[in-house]
């Protein structure tokens, strides 16, 4: 359980088993030849930054930057702000900045 989200939102959300909770990223890709994707263009994957893990989720961390399929796992509210929990198995990486 986590009370303090990385980035300072209030929370009092456990995940169970290997569950973890995501709070999705509004961040724009910007490639190499300088052009500009937002965020909602990208239909198939989302990165966002972990909240919360149950305690059989393995190799991830809150505060770790994750990319996921869009679809994957619940989308919820927590405190006014979206979050999405999913299953450890549907991460597809880890994003090192």
């Amino acid at each position: 359980m986590i009370d303090e989200h990385p980035q300072g939102l209030d929370l009092s959300l456990e995940p169970l088993d290997d569950y973890i909770v995501i709070q999705p990223s509004d961040e724009e890709t910007e490639t190499r030849a300088g052009l500009i994707i937002p965020a909602s263009a990208d239909n198939t994957c989302q990165s966002g930054v972990v909240i919360a893990v149950g305690v059989d989720a393995e190799s991830v961390e809150p505060g770790d930057k994750v990319l996921f399929p869009k679809d994957a796992g619940h989308e919820v509210r927590l405190a006014g702000t979206a979050a999405r929990v999913i299953r450890r198995r549907e991460l597809i990486a880890r994003i090192h900045d």
